[in-house]
């Protein structure tokens, strides 16, 4: 059995018994809006580098095996996964309620079905056990020699078991540059765009891991010359520079989730490719939206970073009151998150190139809004439900997150420094995508997608 070091009050804290009932208030209001996990000062006695994405105050979650032994849910620390069975069976993890089925397994939902308080509890007690001065484990290195392995020798799978599966479009400069480019800049943006967060059911199923390559997807099309579509390859294929987030368990069927609850509802975010054929997806979508051009797969990164560990780099989102909006989609409180993001083109055994930089603070509808949204009607969000956030695009060339904008529809090729040119993407060429936040000294990183295009089966 684990024994672990009780709170204490701050010195200051008084001793007249009213004073200190009323001072117990404030201390415990306080205490539910500080998370002692995100403290900048924190350093861990597993070394950590300078650029790592994964420091002390990260701790996001993911699925892992070893040498295809079964799957466990870990946590990345530095260049370190940490084994969660391991250290629930060694007692670590004892009065948190979780249980050792929670960790053995393929999938994060049922450690997610703690809801926010357990699993902010769980990376609390994760932080105090690594941190510097915690010798709990530190001193137990035949604890560690099971429960901690290089993140270079494992195998990371997909982290979510995913039900439902809704892609937003939420950024304006993106569904901007996409009128722009099929319709024109005085009615780029549709009547209902600044009213709701517009989104679309997707498909869950060809949800996939990085790493797990695709085969090009094949579907109708109808070039601009012909009068009837043809069938084939597409010619189009496209990535989309997006994050994802995902739930907790919702509320019942016919109960609604609202801007101010929806924090408690969302778990955390990945990065997400929600790979597009333009061409399939052009000749199809009239009138019902996406389907061939859209299902046939949406790679996520492996690592879930979780809503608390981002909570420092909030930042205020956009002004909302021309047109203003609805009740129901306002909010308080800074909701928007500073990530920086980058997409990368890399031919086959050739160099990286970014091919765009954006940020997701350039988002217009921020998750909480999505949310609420997405449940007014009262539909039920289940636990492990992903909700992309549409393809996030910046204000300048450069800081757009797809090629249909980078290659402005195929007119301005982007130049490779092989020589060649991209105004799609190519057979075996593989896409990588990054993010990170940083302030305060501290690096809050997600890691990469990362995913090689097959030719067509």
């Amino acid at each position: 059995m684990i024994t672990h070091t009780k709170a204490i009050y701050p010195a200051s804290f008084p001793l007249n018994l009213i004073d200190q009932f009323n001072a117990l208030l404030i201390f415990t209001k306080k205490a539910k809006t500080m998370i002692k996990a995100n403290n900048p000062s924190l350093k861990s006695w597993i070394e950590v580098e300078d650029n790592s994405d994964f420091p002390i105050q990260n701790l996001p979650f993911g699925i892992f095996s070893v040498n295809n032994n079964e799957k466990r849910v870990g946590v990345a620390l530095g260049n370190k996964v940490i084994d969660l069975a391991k250290l629930h069976e060694f007692g670590y993890l004892d009065g948190l309620g979780f249980e050792q089925s929670d960790f053995v397994s393929d999938h994060l939902n049922d450690m997610m079905l703690k809801g926010k308080q357990g699993t902010r509890d769980l990376r609390n007690r994760l932080s105090d056990l690594f941190e510097s001065g915690n010798d709990t484990l530190q001193n137990h290195s035949d604890h560690q020699a099971v429960a901690i392995h290089n993140i270079s020798s494992v195998t990371m799978h997909l982290p979510i078991k995913v039900g439902d599966y809704t892609d937003f479009y939420s950024s304006e400069q993106h569904a901007f540059n996409v009128g722009c480019l099929f319709r024109d800049p005085e009615n780029a943006l549709m009547p209902n765009w600044k009213h709701i967060p517009v989104g679309y059911h997707g498909r869950s199923s060809s949800i996939i891991a990085s790493g797990q390559a695709i085969h090009r997807p094949k579907g109708q099309m109808k070039p601009p010359t012909a009068d009837v579509p043809v069938f084939g390859p597409s010619r189009l294929l496209d990535f989309e520079l997006e994050t994802v987030f995902f739930t907790y368990e919702g509320k019942p069927l016919g109960d609604s989730i609202s801007t101010a609850e929806a924090d408690d509802f969302i778990f955390g975010m990945a990065l997400f490719n929600d790979w597009s054929a333009r061409d399939i997806q052009g000749w199809e979508y009239v009138p019902l939206g996406p389907f061939l051009g859209k299902n046939f797969a949406s790679s996520v990164s492996p690592w879930i970073v979780t809503l608390d560990a981002l909570e420092p780099f909030r930042i205020p989102g956009p002004n909302q009151d021309n047109p203003k909006i609805l009740p129901y989609l306002e909010y308080e409180g800074d909701k928007h998150i500073d990530i920086n993001l980058s997409v990368i083109i890399q031919p086959e055994n050739g160099d990286e190139n970014v091919v765009g930089t954006s940020n997701f603070k350039y988002m217009y509808w921020n998750m909480n809004q999505q949310l609420a949204h997405h449940s007014v009607n009262g539909c039920n969000i289940k636990c492990g439900d992903a909700m992309g956030s549409g393809t996030i695009s910046g204000p300048d060339e450069g800081q757009y997150g797809s090629m249909l904008e980078t290659s402005w529809k195929g007119t301005k090729p982007f130049k490779m420094s092989d020589g060649s040119e991209r105004k799609f993407i190519n057979d075996n060429d593989t896409v990588i995508m990054r993010g990170h936040c940083s302030k305060n000294g501290v690096r809050i990183g997600f890691g990469e997608v990362s995913t090689k295009v097959l030719p067509a089966k």
